[in-house]
């Protein structure tokens, strides 16, 4: 009998782990709005990584788990074809609520600080040739029906390197045409000046005189937005990526893109042009140089590429 006991006992106490698991979880990210002031879309991402961890969690107890334990749970995210940008986000999310347990006294150590964010989850980004660039801003043409507001969004993406949320939260009070700058707000709220180009304020101007009074009209009053939807609401970052997406098929760059390629591409653009790392971290609004890092070796790999290609003992 002695052996049947903890046989009997054991699944009730995995699924005690597993639902302080959730529970730790969701202080965590309460303490993450709370404490920390993180933005709504990096909470979203973390609810939902903590949850995918909690699923493989269950039939284990999270205080017992060991570096070996959870290198298997990256195998198992790999297993459920996540692409390895995701898997090194859920490495952060994983040592994130980690430290939190650590900072409560509910762990003493962090098996999850071991887990090195592995060069096979990295990823260069994907970049538009400058040529693609153009013609992915002049898909949109007259028989769309909002095709200037269109144009002024790919505009924005492209001369600002701003997120999609951040293009999708501006406010007609962040824009300055005759300074050629906006305020972008991004994570944190953390507010930042970006230039704007010539070509990506003439875009601007002909959609605020041409076309946005009529997208107010139908909200039945003023609307603070800068870029608004068909019923005059604000444009949701889900339709920007849908819009970046269709225009992209209908230009013949690769479909694989999406407002992110936009903002690694004026990264590298810039970079490629000369301009100092420290001002594009800036206008990026990275809170490390070391993320922008990433694109200097996109640019150094395209270098390699074309050395290849052209030079004569390449």
């Amino acid at each position: 009998m002695r052996r049947l006991k903890p046989k009997l006992v054991a699944p009730k106490l995995a699924a005690a782990g597993s639902a302080r698991a959730q529970q730790w979880s969701a202080a965590c990210l309460d303490y993450l709005r709370g404490e920390c002031h993180l933005a709504e879309n990096s909470l979203a991402a973390y609810r939902r990584d903590l949850a995918r961890f909690c699923q493989w969690l269950a039939g284990r107890a999270m205080d017992r788990l060991r570096v070996t334990d959870l290198s298997d749970y990256m195998a198992w995210l790999k297993e459920q074809k996540l692409a390895p940008p995701s898997i090194a986000r859920h490495i952060v999310s994983l040592k994130i609520l980690y430290r939190y347990l650590q900072l409560e006294g509910i762990v003493q150590e962090n098996p999850a600080e071991l887990l090195g964010t592995q060069k096979m989850w990295e990823r260069m980004p994907e970049v538009l040739t400058p040529g693609m660039v153009q013609k992915l801003l002049s898909a949109p043409q007259p028989y769309d029906p909002f095709f200037r507001r269109d144009r002024a969004m790919l505009e924005l993406l492209y001369a600002t390197g701003c997120r999609a949320s951040e293009v999708s939260n501006l406010q007609l009070r962040d824009l300055h045409l005759d300074q050629r700058y906006c305020l972008a707000h991004g994570k944190g709220n953390k507010q930042r000046m970006v230039p704007l180009g010539d070509a990506a304020a003439i875009a601007i101007e002909e959609y605020l005189h041409q076309e946005r009074g009529r997208l107010t009209q139908r909200a039945g009053g003023a609307a603070a937005w800068l870029l608004l939807s068909r019923g005059g609401r604000r444009l949701r970052r889900e339709a920007i990526w849908q819009l970046v997406k269709r225009y992209a098929r209908r230009s013949g760059v690769p479909e694989s893109i999406s407002p992110h390629t936009l903002r690694h591409s004026f990264a590298t653009h810039l970079l490629s042009g000369g301009v100092d790392l420290r001002h594009v971290q800036e206008m990026l609004g990275h809170a490390s140089i070391a993320t922008t890092q990433i694109y200097t070796h996109v640019d150094s790999s395209r270098l390699k590429k074309v050395h290849r290609q052209f030079h004569p003992r390449g």
